[in-house]
């Protein structure tokens, strides 16, 4: 049975780079505010004109396979992770297959599991490697949040979390052993507490229809901050453990967690909960703030590129988030 193995990461984030300096003009909220409650300095956000979560996906896609010496007529499978995709419909993977020029004979995976999608991703990379259907797969985890927030004073606590960018992993077979294990779970009792209601199905004619709608009060982020930061802190630390326990490790064998990038202050809070130094943790949410499903593949990029992942290295990927769903994943490097 081959293994599976990440031989290959990049990103891409926008040019425009959102600071708390600039959201206070345009909001009662400061610096100081966002920093405390968030850890997040900026954010980059698209310009609408150029950037679409496809093209954004295509670019770090390609700085992922040139890092893995491969071309795009490499990938046989492509998963991609994203809760904002390009169109209601289709997914935003087929998108991807057409901007990076690949034909009819590979097929696209889109993955709506919100800020785990990409560890919900890369377990079923890890699964078709596994049974040999697939060699070189593409795990893509891309978001646009900017033009979905309610950029005023009474969406700040929102507002201020979200930003746009795109990661990507060349999962590759391998005769050695990357991806030691995954886990995954999911409570749906908690899915109204962080949630975007509409455009939704299960609705009348009137209320889906645009052009009927006074009130788009239902398009924008509704989240209870409290409700996410408690079970958030029982749960990374909960499939973290479990992920160590599956593979008879323990904290002290991890060489680097990159948790998905949600608040600093639930990242610091695992941080001590696990005992772990600054140098086992990667954390990028100051520069990028929250960017859901791609903020892992974006951190993993940018630690890999920093030199703070190295061969053998014992990687621990964590999340949590709408749904509510959680995940990790271990990876030897």
């Amino acid at each position: 049975m081959p293994y599976s193995r990440i031989v290959g990461l990049g990103h891409y984030v926008p040019e425009r780079i959102v600071t708390n300096q600039y959201l206070s003009t345009v909001m009662d909220t400061n610096d100081d505010w966002i920093v405390e409650r968030t850890g997040i300095r900026e954010r980059r956000w698209i310009d609408p004109a150029t950037d679409t979560v496809a093209n954004m996906a295509a670019k770090a896609s390609r700085m992922a396979l040139e890092r893995a010496g491969l071309q795009p007529s490499d990938i046989d499978f492509i998963i991609f992770a994203t809760i904002t995709p390009d169109y209601f419909f289709p997914g935003s993977g087929v998108l991807l297959q057409r901007e990076l020029g690949l034909d009819g004979r590979i097929a696209a995976l889109d993955i709506r599991n919100a800020c785990s999608g990409f560890i919900y991703a890369l377990s079923v990379a890890d699964q078709f490697i596994k049974t040999g259907m697939y060699k070189n797969i593409l795990v893509v985890g891309g978001e646009i949040q900017s033009t979905a927030l309610d950029v005023t004073t009474r969406g700040r606590n929102t507002a201020v979390i979200f930003g746009d960018g795109a990661g990507a992993a060349i999962v590759q077979a391998s005769g050695r052993q990357g991806v030691l294990s995954t886990h995954l779970h999911s409570d749906g009792n908690f899915a109204e507490e962080l949630y975007i209601r509409d455009p939704g199905s299960s609705r009348s004619a009137a209320e889906r229809q645009p052009d009927q709608i006074l009130d788009t009060s239902t398009y924008k982020v509704v989240m209870n901050g409290n409700q996410v930061f408690k079970h958030a802190v029982v749960r990374f630390t909960e499939v973290i453990t479990e992920a160590l326990q599956a593979n008879s490790l323990s904290k002290e064998d991890i060489n680097l967690l990159v948790p998905h990038q949600a608040n600093l202050r639930i990242s610091q809070y695992i941080q001590e909960k696990l005992s772990l130094s600054n140098d086992q943790v990667y954390n990028n949410i100051m520069r990028y703030g929250n960017t859901t499903a791609a903020s892992i593949p974006i951190a993993l990029s940018e630690a890999w590129a920093e030199g703070r992942i190295r061969e053998n290295d014992l990687v621990c990927l964590a999340a949590f988030g709408s749904g509510f769903t959680w995940a990790s994943a271990l990876i030897r490097w």
